[in-house]
């Protein structure tokens, strides 16, 4: 009788044709990812992307996705075991296709995008008009001009007055002019010599009165003569000359049109006496007088402005 061969295959049946990767940094990843997939320590993120319903391939992980990539290289027995345990990582509901997680995905990275909207409000009313009623605080100045250069006819700043709307005195200072004094006009500006001996340097005065000004409604009579002393352009937006609103002139009598010196607005309007005597005028004075004055018709001149800012 001839030789009977047997060819049996004693594997147990679990592990029939199951290949070994034969890669020992591999496997050990593998039981490593499979310890935190248990404990739940993954993001969904991190999680192996499921095949479809349809037993259709697997879609290529992106190139964020390197830790899928391994799992995925790592053979084909490992795929059961993400299906199971990605039920297990929804925390709001049954598991979804890989299409709808993919979306809600996406819709979670969106999420921080949600308060732009009021960034941009925010932007928007920082772009806000510079007119409001009452848009910043209220402040008036009056300065006191000295003659510098030939014959004394370049006007120089002396002495610079600024108070708040209730009249408070915020500077008041005697500036040093940068060139020798030819006329103190003292007549008018109430300057005299010994004011300049320890007086504040222009520079210094400028930068001191800039600041306060800054962002702010600043009131003057005739004011353009004021910004020339201090070699400064207030934004016109934010500056009210009482010697050219015609709703003064109006309510004193005068014609609308006509530059009114303050002394004789101040007598019509306020019925108070300023610049008499013969010691010159005082700039705190006349700065609270022009603050008075632009409160008498605050409120009509701030509404016309809001409604014609193109012709300021």
């Amino acid at each position: 009788m001839g030789d009977l061969i047997l060819n049996l295959d004693l594997a147990p049946p679990g592990r029939r044709g199951r290949a070994r990767s034969g890669n020992p940094k591999h496997e050990r990843f593998v039981r490593r990812r499979r310890a935190l997939e248990r404990r739940g320590a993954l993001k969904p993120k991190q999680l192996p992307v499921a095949p479809p319903p349809g037993g259709g391939s697997r879609k290529k992980p992106g190139k964020r996705g390197g830790r899928r990539k391994a799992a995925a290289r790592g053979g084909g027995a490992e795929s059961p075991v993400c299906i199971r345990l990605n039920p297990g990582h929804e925390a709001n509901g049954p598991a979804s296709p890989p299409q709808q997680r993919g979306g809600g995905g996406s819709a979670g990275s969106k999420a921080p995008e949600v308060p732009a909207k009021p960034r941009r409000a925010a932007q928007g009313e920082q772009r806000a008009p510079s007119h409001p009623t009452r848009p910043r605080k209220l402040v008036a100045i009056d300065c006191e001009m000295v003659g510098t250069g030939p014959g004394g006819r370049t006007s120089a700043l002396a002495r610079c007055s600024i108070v708040s709307e209730g009249g408070d005195v915020l500077y008041d200072q005697y500036v040093r002019p940068t060139a020798p004094v030819v006329d103190y006009r003292t007549r008018w500006s109430g300057i005299r010599r010994q004011h300049l001996v320890n007086a504040v340097p222009f520079g210094k005065a400028q930068r001191e009165i800039l600041r306060i000004l800054a962002g702010k409604i600043v009131v003057g009579h005739a004011i353009c003569n004021d910004f020339k002393a201090l070699k400064y352009f207030h934004p016109k937006a934010l500056t009210r000359d009482t010697s050219k609103i015609p709703l003064l002139n109006r309510k004193g009598g005068f014609p609308e049109h006509v530059a009114i010196s303050l002394k004789r607005l101040t007598k019509e309007l306020l019925h108070k006496d300023i610049q008499v005597g013969k010691s010159g005028h005082s700039s705190v004075e006349d700065a609270r007088a022009t603050m008075e004055l632009y409160k008498v018709v605050e409120v009509e001149w701030e509404q016309h402005l809001m409604l014609n800012p193109e012709k300021e």
